[in-house]
């Protein structure tokens, strides 16, 4: 930074403090001024909050925004041009109805039933995704271009105002000690300043027509999606109704068991594993009949033994 810039860069902090601390006046700026800037300023916080909302009714779960705009960024840093779409909440119910719907199978009253709702539940996603598409390209995308552009250029000439507002009062209040042309020359640039941020306020407040045919063009789409989506439904309604009417008028099948098999008590060489009454309870345990005498452990006395003598 020069000596010149960082002399106005401690011009203007120096007033600064002096207006907030000190309560110093500085240079008002007039009541026709004042009113375009809370104008404008009305008029960007619209634009800003209209698209967050938009956005939001398009897809209102805030992870999946949060997931898409994760998406759409590695695209662009990917150089993609086309960028994935919100995952529609009509398109999964449309797959689970479908799914089960072949699971029980298309000819049954249910499982057809699902498949009829299932399928139309698809196109209500393709049609969701054309509203998506349209509204981004023709109300999302025009009000981002005021945003990025006609409202930063307002930011920009208004700061860029208020700091050569800052060194002009400064040098104003030292008129003396610093050179008339000095002072001269930041009145200029501050009206310079001034007119630009007139003109950047004014252009943004002239563009309002095109604002309101953007507006148009948002709900011309919301209409084509409504149409489309009730003409989906109404020939849905039908093929339910029809379903309903052909259910009604089928007879209503009774149930009725089938004939238990009788039981069979042959022969348990004959049986195929079936139940048996013998198999029923385990016979109870005897003893198997001794078919040798026990031998016997007895000892014979000492006293009883025969003699030598006697053998």
């Amino acid at each position: 930074m020069s000596v010149a810039g960082f002399k106005k860069q401690f011009y203007k902090a120096s007033q600064l403090v002096s207006e907030k601390v000190g309560g110093a006046e500085g240079t008002k700026l007039d009541e026709d001024f004042k009113d375009l800037e809370r104008r404008a300023d009305v008029t960007s916080k619209a634009v800003v909050e209209v698209i967050t909302k938009t956005s939001e009714y398009l897809q209102p779960n805030p992870a999946t925004r949060a997931k898409l705009s994760m998406l759409n960024t590695v695209s662009k840093i990917r150089g993609q041009v086309n960028s994935p779409g919100y995952p529609q909440p009509e398109g999964l119910l449309g797959e689970c109805m479908t799914k089960y719907g072949c699971d029980m199978g298309k000819e049954t009253n249910f499982g057809g039933a699902l498949i009829d709702i299932g399928d139309s539940m698809k196109r209500m996603a393709e049609i969701k995704d054309s509203l998506d598409i349209d509204v981004k390209q023709n109300f999302i995308d025009p009000l981002q271009g005021v945003a990025e552009k006609d409202i930063k250029d307002i930011q920009h000439h208004l700061k860029k105002l208020e700091g050569r507002r800052l060194d002009y009062d400064y040098k104003k209040k030292r008129q003396g000690k610093i050179p008339d042309e000095e002072i001269r020359q930041a009145l200029e640039k501050f009206h310079e300043s001034k007119e630009m941020a007139e003109g950047s306020m004014h252009n943004l407040l002239e563009t309002d027509v095109e604002q309101v045919s953007q507006l148009s063009s948002f709900v011309e789409s919301m209409l084509q999606y409504h149409r489309q989506a009730a003409q989906i439904l109404e020939e849905l309604s039908d093929k339910l109704s029809q379903r309903v009417t052909e259910a009604h008028s089928r007879p209503r099948q009774k149930y009725t068991p089938k004939p238990r098999p009788a039981f069979d008590y042959g022969e348990l060489e004959n049986s195929n594993g079936g139940y048996s009454p013998a198999a029923a309870s385990p016979p109870a345990y005897s003893p198997a009949p001794a078919q040798y005498p026990a031998p016997s452990f007895q000892r014979a006395s000492i006293k009883n033994r025969p003699r030598e003598s006697d053998r």
